[in-house]
């Protein structure tokens, strides 16, 4: 990975979301494209004929505002000594996120650990930017800290498309891995594709893994899954999103909607 889209934005998650960049910057080399985005539609006004408007004084207090976040990262990441640059764009914060991010090798985001209640908690755009995308999405919790990624990643692998699209996004950082385990939960695998050859396209990369098929125990796959992550004690867990229909998903529950919901380590996704 040599190019991190990190997105900026005064929330709640900034300081886990941009740790997570420069973590992930300083293990593979990479660059950091900052990009903030004003959501211009969220401070528009309509009036009594339908219209919609912006009083001045809201114009130069959200350019204020802007500016205040532009120092604050300048200042951070002259400290950080990356590699960096900066754009600013008005408009929908997923689409400008997903633009920007075309030749991404990632887009760093925040997965927010509850429902949005204040103005500053992290905004919910992982699952878009995962299906909108071609990007793999990196997912950071609020509550981590540092993350080591040359430490222990963990891969969920159930051969469908999505988890291969993960897995060979996810190739460079894997390298770097001091330990690699690919999990499968018992009984989850529908796409007769073997856990094996996983492993065999990895080692073929050079990237050497050790295979488990984990027992659910009356458990959903997302709950074996989260169950893996903390006894292999796993830095971060790569993992195909959304293999079923994503409306689907959130109304029935899927694995992607639970890990969503239920993960204290970042995620990084590939649709």
């Amino acid at each position: 990975m040599k190019s991190i889209l990190l997105h900026i934005h005064d929330d709640l998650g900034r300081e886990s979301r941009m740790q997570a960049a420069f973590d992930l910057a300083r293990a593979t080399g990479a660059h950091i494209h900052c990009v903030q985005v004003t959501p211009v539609a969220a401070f528009v006004s309509a009036d009594v004929f339908g219209g919609g408007y912006l009083l001045p004084n809201d114009i130069a207090f959200i350019r204020e505002e802007e500016e205040k976040e532009r120092r604050l990262v300048e200042t951070r990441m002259a400290r950080e000594g990356v590699s960096w640059d900066w754009e600013h764009v008005d408009g929908d914060v997923v689409s400008s996120l997903l633009a920007a991010g075309r030749l991404s090798d990632a887009i760093v985001v925040t997965l927010p650990e509850s429902g949005r209640r204040h103005d500053n908690d992290p905004l919910p755009i992982v699952a878009d930017l995962a299906v909108g995308g071609r990007a793999p999405v990196l997912a950071v919790p609020p509550s981590v800290g540092a993350v080591d990624f040359c430490g222990r990643a963990v891969v969920a692998w159930d051969g469908s498309q999505e988890a291969a699209m993960a897995l060979r996004a996810a190739l460079s950082l894997l390298a770097r891995a001091e330990q690699v385990h690919l999990v499968t939960v018992e009984e989850s695998g529908k796409h007769g594709f073997p856990s094996t050859e996983a492993s065999a396209f990895l080692a073929r990369h050079g990237i050497r893994s050790e295979l488990h098929e984990w027992p659910q125990k009356n458990r959903t796959i997302g709950e074996a899954l989260l169950a893996a992550t903390g006894e292999l004690a796993a830095d971060y867990l790569v993992m195909g999103a959304f293999g079923h229909n994503r409306l689907r998903e959130f109304i029935f529950g899927g694995v992607t909607a639970e890990l969503l919901r239920g993960a204290r380590i970042p995620l990084l996704l590939a649709h």
